[in-house]
């Protein structure tokens, strides 16, 4: 079967389902840009929090405490949906230990050993990484653009990997955290194929299971860590680190973005998660002190041209 084909069927649309309280925000190009901005910090708090809140622990308290919170503003749709998500309570808790629980796992562990702009970098491969897994799992056949877009991001992420130098390449002696980061981006775009199969419950309902799926998975690893020795000692640095990647990556921006969603459509507001490693570039060098150097411009370059490639309609 080829990999590719001339798709003749009609489009259907998308009912998208509205996030209550946010009704009367109604500029999604500035919600999406905002929603892009909060997910690009979320590596530079990462990073940050690399000599202040281990790895294991910053998982944990963050979907603990994100948990917490939707728990308390979804009630209501919790008990409306209590039928639905006990009847798929085995596919959500499996969508929330690998979509939130081990991508963010993986990330923050990468963090120790590369830097937050190789993260984000790699992260932008994700588009032609699922459209490539939708192939496998799904059979679905994309158009000979697609396939194109798929090598020219793949070689994006080589690049990147190798930190520009083919003979780590062809030896196979990439950076761990970069390749723990390659792990993470898989993990996150089997995530996104799963969600094809979500249930028909509330956006809130949604986040509030399968945050608590995530810090339950990433419960044993903490204490892991804690018998290990590495033990988070309490700081206003650390609680703020916290507070920040439990509020707004995982619960703001997911509403930004699913208002932006129902705004415009999927397919167009997803094109913002672009903007992510752009705005990383900015905040790892300004922030962090990272320096840009010529591999991280050829990966991304790579990586945007495929995407780029792949969005375009088959003439």
């Amino acid at each position: 079967m080829a990999f590719y084909h001339r798709s003749t069927e009609p489009r259907q649309k998308v009912r998208h389902m509205p996030v209550k309280g946010f009704k009367h925000l109604d500029r999604p190009y500035l919600l999406l840009t905002l929603t892009a901005l909060i997910w690009s910090g979320n590596a530079i708090a990462g990073k940050f929090a690399v000599d202040t809140v281990p790895p294991m622990a910053l998982t944990f308290l963050r979907w603990s405490l994100a948990a917490i919170v939707l728990m308390i503003i979804a009630a209501r749709p919790l008990k409306r949906d209590a039928k639905l998500i006990r009847q798929n309570i085995g596919r959500l808790a499996a969508m929330g230990a690998i979509g939130f629980g081990a991508f963010n796992l993986l990330l923050y562990n990468a963090l120790h050993t590369t830097t937050a702009l190789n993260v984000t970098i790699e992260q932008s491969a994700m588009p032609m990484l699922i459209i490539f897994l939708g192939f496998l799992i799904h059979g679905e056949r994309g158009s000979w653009r697609q396939v194109a877009g798929i090598t020219l991001s793949l070689a994006g992420v080589a690049v990147t990997a190798a930190h520009g130098d083919l003979a780590r390449l062809i030896a196979l002696r990439v950076n761990p955290g970069d390749a723990l980061m390659l792990l993470a981006v898989l993990a996150y775009s089997g995530y996104t194929i799963a969600l094809r199969g979500k249930p028909a419950i509330h956006g809130l309902s949604f986040l509030c299971i399968l945050s608590l799926s995530a810090a339950a998975t990433s419960l044993p690893f903490f204490i892991y860590e804690m018998w290990q020795g590495d033990i988070f000692t309490p700081s206003l640095k650390g609680a703020g680190l916290i507070l920040y990647v439990a509020l707004l990556p995982s619960i703001l921006a997911q509403l930004f973005y699913a208002r932006g969603v129902e705004l415009i459509g999927a397919a167009r507001a997803g094109q913002f998660i672009n903007l992510v490693p752009l705005f990383a570039a900015f905040l790892a060098v300004i922030l962090l002190g990272e320096e840009l150097q010529g591999f991280h411009f050829i990966g991304f370059g790579l990586i945007m041209g495929g995407i780029w490639l792949g969005a375009r309609k088959t003439i």
